[in-house]
């Protein structure tokens, strides 16, 4: 992190007048529209929004099949004596929630990356075949499940078979540092008889392959692998305009070719205000995109970046480099990513 501060200073002061320049309709950076700084909270319901309109509810009768499909295609089957209400058994209709996450833009949008926790402690990056969240309500009370419930994931949603998958479990605000806003996820491999919880592949009934899983709580589940890259590993610092920090706004990392990833630069020094990535795992000379976020009147603020990682390298997001977007086009932007 050589002279990041007096990077960061010079930085700061360039910024100062809060402004951006955004494009015009001929992509020429003459149109200044200003910037506003975004409460926590505003920047946590813009999430809360994405959760919602990614949302989809199905209606089950536990005394019959309590099979459905996604919009995806996600076959899901929860038997009815799976479920309970505090202990007693549940008859009639059930209301089920479920999201499915299986693109980078859906993941950032809900804030829903995949950095799943190593054997070390530290957080490196995952391949998902799916991540969902899944829960089950009977007259508004939620519901528990005591014995597993299938999913079958067609795997030509995330670019075919990957013998490699496993499920973990999501924990939403391991790693927190701030009160408001605490919405992100850790991935925490489930184990079984000491190994992680294995995926059969097998076949539907039009043919198409499939993961074969067995999901047992209710909540955020994903289907995964740690990636791995054989360059040697450094540590990434990002600055953001005056204004901006953990509170307000968020950094990731898109990897070339990795369309099934997202990583997030989730540290925070606030002295410094530099973001990082928590153990110095991004392989150098990898081809990337840092993707900045944050929130203006109920529009995404946004900046994306394409950058080769070198060693202890700091990436400054300039004002200049700041945009407003919906919701909508900011996944296609972010999907649209090499």
């Amino acid at each position: 992190m050589k002279n990041s501060k007096q990077i960061l200073g010079l930085f700061l002061m360039t910024a100062a007048l809060m402004t951006s320049c955004q494009k015009d309709d001929n992509g020429d950076n003459d149109v200044d529209v200003t910037i506003e700084r975004a409460s926590p909270q505003d920047f946590t319901d813009l999430k809360a929004t994405a959760i919602e309109n990614l949302t989809q509810t199905f209606q089950i009768d536990v005394d019959g099949s309590g099979t459905f499909t996604t919009e995806k295609g996600v076959e899901i089957t929860i038997n009815g004596s799976c479920l309970a209400n505090n202990g007693n058994a549940v008859t009639g209709m059930v209301d089920v929630e479920v999201i499915e996450l299986f693109d980078r833009g859906t993941m950032l949008a809900t804030n829903k990356t995949t950095m799943g926790l190593s054997p070390t402690g530290g957080k490196e990056l995952l391949v998902t075949g799916g991540e969902f969240f899944i829960e089950a309500t009977q007259n508004g009370q939620p519901l528990q499940l005591i014995c597993p419930m299938q999913v079958l994931v067609p795997t030509a949603l995330t670019g075919g078979d990957d013998t490699g998958m496993t499920l973990w479990d999501g924990f939403i605000g391991m790693d927190c540092g701030i009160e408001t806003g605490c919405d992100d996820v850790t991935w925490v491999e489930q184990k079984r008889d000491g190994q992680g919880a294995g995926i059969d592949i097998g076949q539907g009934a039009a043919g198409q392959s499939l993961y074969v899983t067995f999901f047992n709580n209710f909540g955020w589940t994903n289907v995964d692998r740690f990636w791995s890259d054989p360059r040697p590993k450094t540590k990434l610092w990002a600055a953001v305009p005056e204004g901006f920090d953990n509170g307000n706004c968020a950094l990731y990392l898109s990897y070339n070719g990795e369309a099934g990833s997202l990583a997030n630069l989730d540290a925070y020094d606030s002295e410094t205000g530099l973001f990082s990535e928590h153990t110095g795992i991004i392989p150098i000379g990898l081809e990337c995109h840092v993707i900045f976020v944050s929130e203006d009147n109920g529009n995404w603020v946004y900046a994306i970046n394409p950058v080769t990682i070198i060693a202890d390298g700091t990436i400054v997001i300039e004002e200049s480099d700041l945009n407003t977007t919906t919701e909508s086009q900011l996944i296609a932007m972010i999907n649209g990513l090499p």
